[in-house]
């Protein structure tokens, strides 16, 4: 918690200068569920929200849930619901450049975390349904043993609807749109060049991305990052502010698909 500190405090300075929001760092010396519902559910009467901020899956499902479920003020899973917002919002301008529809896409998510089951999630319900998850050991399909986690189970009873195996070289053949929301310089450019025409590429592992962008001009229609310093910035600091002052704003009890979708 005393490593964690400086970047909550980071955190709370976005919240102000980006919303108007006077957010307070609160680091917990625990990893545990039920002392962490616990702890929020203790100080929640003194605020009018509460961004839950760098708990791993398979955790932060359980965290989100309960809360949402015993507190009366809204709850927001950032590294979730933050990133699912901005890369549903960078991949709509995407779309428009490279004039395609949702429903014809077929997207490769690497990173099968928070992160990306939120972003997957929000990509079915826009009509995406040809969507391949990859972890460590390759692609996510109906039947394949282990399913090691809860979020993983879920990732394959959802998506990959071809039953599509293999690691990510292998099934990124012919995608239109890459996410990585999972480790550096797991892309290359060959990976790319096998890509469907005008490929997409969201690479978002920060600070190292999953490709350099400077490898693949020229063979991307779209590239993008979570860093500051290249074009296409896609981080969840350009939705959790806003989202957070219209909560306040309309004195919402909760955050709902629909508000995601909207913002």
């Amino acid at each position: 918690p005393e490593a964690a500190l400086p970047v909550m405090e980071g955190k709370a300075m976005l919240f102000k200068e980006f919303g108007d929001v006077d957010a307070f760092p609160i680091c917990l010396d625990t990893q545990d569920i039920d002392e962490i519902v616990e702890t929020v559910e203790r100080i929640a009467p003194s605020f009018g929200g509460i961004n839950l901020e760098d708990i791993a899956a398979p955790r932060c499902f359980a965290v989100e849930e309960r809360l949402i479920e015993s507190l009366d003020i809204p709850v927001f899973h950032d590294d979730q619901h933050g990133t699912a917002v901005v890369v549903m919002a960078a991949l709509i301008n995407a779309l428009r450049i490279v004039d395609k529809q949702f429903a014809e896409l077929r997207v490769v998510v690497s990173g099968t975390g928070a992160a990306g089951v939120a972003c997957t999630k929000m990509m079915l319900a826009a009509g995406i349904s040809d969507i391949i998850g990859v972890d460590r050991r390759g692609s996510i399909y109906k039947g394949r043993d282990p399913l090691e986690t809860g979020t993983k189970r879920w990732y394959a009873g959802h998506t990959n609807p071809r039953g599509v195996r293999g690691r990510l070289t292998e099934v990124i053949e012919g995608a239109d749109v890459f996410l990585g929301v999972s480790a550096p310089d797991l892309l290359t450019v060959n990976d790319v060049a096998r890509m469907a025409r005008e490929p997409i590429v969201f690479a978002l592992a920060n600070p190292d991305p999953e490709i350099r962008p400077e490898l693949v001009e020229g063979i991307v229609a779209v590239i993008a990052t979570g860093r500051s310093d290249y074009p296409n910035q896609i981080n969840n600091v350009l939705a959790f502010p806003g989202i957070f002052r219209g909560l306040l704003d309309c004195g919402a009890r909760v955050v709902t698909d629909g508000m995601k979708l909207v913002a």
